[in-house]
C-alpha cells in the first residue's frame, strides 16, 4: 500500500465515521476509497465493516445517555442488530454482492422517502390503530418495528450503505420524535451490527489488514467528532441533513448501479 493509497483510505474512513455518527451513509466514503486503493470489492466491503467498527462504538458511547432513555427497547434493538449482523455477514461470505448492489439505490430511495414523510406515515398508522380499536402505547416501538430493524440489521451486515438512514426511518415511523434520541438508538444498533459483522469477517480471514488498520484509527476519530457535532445540531436541521444525505446517496447509487 503506497502512501497515497494510505492517505486516501484514511480520509475516506474519517468521513465515513463522521457521517455515520451524524446521519448514516458513511460507507459511501470509505468503501469507494478502499476500491480506489486497489482492494477487491468483497474484501473491500468486509474490510470496511471492520474499519468502521470502532467508530460505531465511539459514536454509540457519545450518545449512550440518550439511547438508554428507552431502556428495554434499546436492549431489544441491540439484540436484533447482533442477530442481523451475523446473518448478513455470513450472506456476504457466501454470496456475490453484485446482484444485491443493484438493489441498494432502491432501498435508499424507500428509506429516504419514508424518513422524509415519517410524520405523515406515523399519523396514518395511528389512524389505522384507532380504526381497528387498537389501544395506543404510551411509549414508541412495536413488534413490526422490531422486525423491520432485524431486516435492516441483516442488510447492514451484508453491505451497510444506508443502514443508518433505514434505521432512522424505521424509528421515526414507529413514533420516536426526538431526533437526538433517534440518532442515539441508530448509533447503538449500528455499533452492535458492526461488532458481530466485523468479528465474522475477521474469523473468516476476509479482510485486508493493511488497509483496515489505517482506516480503523481515522474512522474512530471521525465517529466521535461526528457524534459531538450532531448533538449540537437542532433537531430540525439534523433531520434535514439526514434527508439530504439520503437523497444524494440514492442518486449516486442509481448512477453507479445502472
Amino acid at each position: 500500500m503506497s502512501p497515497a493509497d494510505a492517505a486516501l483510505v484514511a480520509a475516506g474512513a474519517f468521513m465515513a465515521g463522521a457521517m455515520n455518527a451524524i446521519a448514516g451513509g458513511g460507507t459511501f466514503f470509505s468503501f469507494p476509497a478502499m476500491l480506489m486503493a486497489g482492494v477487491p470489492p468483497v474484501t473491500a466491503n468486509a474490510s470496511n465493516s471492520v474499519a468502521l467498527w470502532p467508530a460505531s462504538l465511539s459514536s454509540a458511547w457519545a450518545y449512550r445517555h440518550e439511547a438508554m432513555r428507552h431502556g428495554r427497547w434499546a436492549v431489544l434493538l441491540a439484540i436484533l442488530s447482533i442477530i442481523g449482523g451475523l446473518v448478513g455477514g455470513l450472506l456476504l461470505l457466501a454470496i456475490s454482492n453484485q446482484t444485491f448492489m443493484r438493489l441498494v439505490p432502491w432501498l435508499l430511495l424507500v428509506a429516504t422517502t419514508l424518513f422524509a414523510l415519517s410524520t405523515q406515515v406515523s399519523r396514518i398508522i395511528r389512524w389505522l390503530k384507532q380504526s381497528l380499536n387498537i389501544a395506543p402505547s404510551e411509549r414508541p416501538g412495536s413488534i413490526g418495528g422490531a422486525l423491520f430493524q432485524l431486516m435492516v440489521a441483516i442488510y447492514g451486515g451484508f453491505f451497510g450503505a444506508g443502514m443508518g438512514i433505514l434505521t432512522l426511518a424505521a424509528l421515526s415511523i414507529q413514533g420516536f420524535e426526538d431526533m437526538q434520541e433517534i440518532n442515539a438508538l441508530k448509533n447503538l444498533t449500528s455499533a452492535m451490527n458492526y461488532t458481530v459483522a466485523a468479528l465474522t469477517f475477521i474469523i473468516a480471514g476476509a479482510i485486508s489488514w493493511p488497509h483496515t488498520l489505517v482506516a480503523l484509527v481515522t474512522a474512530a476519530i471521525g465517529g466521535y467528532v461526528g457524534a459531538a457535532f450532531a448533538r449540537k445540531l437542532p433537531g430540525q436541521w439534523l433531520k434535514r441533513l439526514v434527508i439530504a444525505v439520503g437523497a444524494i446517496l440514492t442518486v449516486i447509487y442509481f448512477i453507479k448501479s445502472y
